[in-house]
């Protein structure tokens, strides 16, 4: 799934050596936490959140039914969580 999420993250990013990502599993959810330089913020986020929630989409459309649920989460490097989406109260 991280193949997934770096392969969608990279078609809009410019600078994709400075991207992060981390994955932390917990009890019934994957986190992966993407990392962006604050110049590939808004390309990688989308006016108004779409490319970031048409990407969770995708996420949760292709884990399989019965496994932990992935929860993606987009920070500006040095800083805090810029964009939780709908999906940030998980655990």
């Amino acid at each position: 799934m991280l193949d997934l999420i770096k392969y969608i993250v990279n078609q809009f990013a410019e600078d994709k050596e400075n991207v992060e990502y981390t994955v932390t599993e917990k009890e019934r959810v994957i986190e992966v936490v993407i990392t962006l330089p604050s110049s590939d913020m808004g390309k990688v986020i989308g006016k108004q959140g779409k490319i970031a929630k048409a990407m969770r989409t995708i996420v949760r459309a292709a884990t399989p039914r019965n496994s932990k649920r992935y929860v993606v989460e987009i920070r500006e490097k040095g800083g805090e969580a810029v964009d939780l989406g709908d999906e940030s109260e998980a655990e």
